[in-house]
């Protein structure tokens, strides 16, 4: 394969992994290396009126669509650029009423089938019909970038070619034959969608989301055939990207096809966070030039088996990095209580094995049980578990932080503190460096610690999260003001 560059990286063939993503300069620890914006995203549905669902802002006094009443933007602006994909659900989510209830997934395709079959037309100037005019907006919402850094509106993507073609066929729809500012690297259609590894399982669950996208959106939507669905679908839940915020709470999901480029490791080179809509990469290794860059797709706290059959259930390969190989922090991640008589190995085992599966009972459980019933499954499960392994055991530390956020739900500050402070000592040596993690952890407990009228633990706590945020986030990150805020307010 021919190598394309852009600012210091090209794409590749990594040998063994496919397309990859390598450095051609060196990058220090904290550098961004590129930034990439969504190519399609959606704000999750719990967050609306928290976030403008354009820019994903976090304020008050967001202005409500005048017409669905569900959809919350900073100012005009933000609503006129939306219309294009908030249309799609505008009117449906006013018929369905409370039965409108597409999964995120469903959401995200839908947005990606109209962004590639949109007229090739810029949108209109006036605000869209039905929605109630918002109040100003103090702040900038972030605008969307061309690739040589100029701003350009979203729909200004057509080369000279394309223009002349356009001007042909005025009105008429049809997908975009270039690549959006998303793609210089990696075009959406290249996406692997590893459809011969389909289990009989996942192919119903693609079948589930396709009947879905045809019962919510067939008014606003033109449909490929089912085939063509079925390898969006498993392209999208290949290389779809989950938006977080700082303590790590969902967002949103969006597709980030020059993000999507980089292949996967357990000891990565770089992080991916966000700012609003847009994906930014930073080292947190120093890069050589003709270093590939690797992401880490999974949750790193778990034991090599662990993140292996994660990686094949999600990912369809297993890793082969040095951790993976070495297995060095498998004995600490599983660490067993050292006791007179110490547990046998088949003892061991089977708590391995009981651990694992409260885990996966305590994941089904979340949407239907009481949070006193969550509670009480991660309490009991600790008091199994803790008869062979350590407070520092991968499996504890587990229930331990599902207990801290039913703690955070039912707002017993007090019992957060306690299992945040059990955790991140233990976190602090499972994870990488820079973890997200890890800063996350130091943030929710400094502002417990605040919360609860502990200025100097608190002060503590939030410096270390903002220590960690700025190599991963950037010092200049939104994310950082406001905590530094906080510290100064108290």
């Amino acid at each position: 394969m021919r190598a394309e560059g852009d600012g210091g990286l090209e794409r590749f063939c990594s040998p063994g992994k496919g397309r990859g993503l390598r450095a051609l300069q060196p990058f220090q620890v904290g550098d961004l290396l590129f930034s990439c914006p969504a190519y399609a995203y959606v704000l999750t549905v719990s967050e609306r009126g928290n976030h403008c669902e354009f820019c994903f802002a976090r304020k008050e006094g967001l202005s409500k669509c005048g017409r669905c009443k569900q959809a919350f933007y900073c100012n005009v602006e933000c609503q006129r650029e939306d219309w294009p994909m908030h249309k799609l659900e505008c009117s449906p989510m006013v018929v369905f009423g409370e039965n409108w209830n597409p999964s995120e997934t469903v959401r995200l395709t839908a947005r990606i089938l109209a962004k590639q079959r949109a007229p090739l037309l810029p949108p209109p100037l006036a605000p869209c019909p039905g929605l109630a005019p918002a109040l100003p907006c103090p702040h900038t919402c972030p605008p969307r970038w061309a690739g040589n850094g100029v701003r350009q509106p979203a729909w200004s993507l057509l080369g000279e070619e394309q223009e002349e073609r356009k001007s042909k066929n005025q009105g008429q729809k049809k997908i975009h034959p270039e690549r959006t500012p998303s793609e210089k690297l990696l075009a959406v259609k290249e996406f692997e969608s590893h459809l011969d590894k389909l289990d009989n399982e996942k192919r119903d669950l693609i079948q589930s989301d396709i009947a879905a996208l045809h019962h919510f959106y067939s008014k606003h939507l033109e449909f490929p055939d089912n085939d063509s669905l079925v390898v969006l679908f498993a392209q999208v839940n290949c290389n779809g990207f989950t938006i977080e915020d700082e303590e790590l709470s969902h967002l949103g999901s969006a597709i980030f096809p020059d993000v999507a480029l980089m292949n996967h490791s357990c000891c990565p080179n770089v992080i991916v966070t966000y700012k609003g809509t847009l994906a930014e990469v930073r080292a947190v290794q120093e890069i050589h030039p003709g270093e590939e860059v690797f992401t880490s797709y999974i949750d790193l706290l778990y034991p090599t088996e662990d993140r292996n059959d994660r990686l094949r259930d999600s990912y369809f390969f297993t890793c082969e990095c040095q951790e993976c190989t070495t297995k060095d922090k498998d004995k600490a991640k599983v660490e067993i209580r050292k006791l007179n008589d110490p547990p046998k190995a088949e003892t061991i085992r089977d708590m391995v094995r009981y651990a694992r599966n409260v885990i996966e009972e305590f994941r089904r459980a979340k949407h239907y049980k009481s949070p006193s019933e969550l509670l009480e499954i991660c309490e009991l499960s600790q008091e199994k578990m803790s008869c062979v392994f350590e407070d520092s055991n991968v499996y504890m530390l587990h229930m331990m932080y599902q207990a801290m956020g039913v703690c955070l739900y039912m707002q017993d500050w007090e019992g957060a503190l306690r299992y945040g402070q059990k955790i991140i000592q233990p976190y602090s040596k499972h994870y990488p460096l820079y973890s997200l993690n890890v800063a996350s952890m130091w943030l929710k407990l400094g502002r417990l610690y605040m919360g609860l009228e502990n200025k100097a633990a608190g002060e503590r706590a939030l410096k270390k999260a903002i220590a960690i945020m700025e190599v991963a986030h950037g010092k200049d990150h939104p994310y950082i003001s406001e905590i530094k805020q906080e510290i100064e307010s108290h």
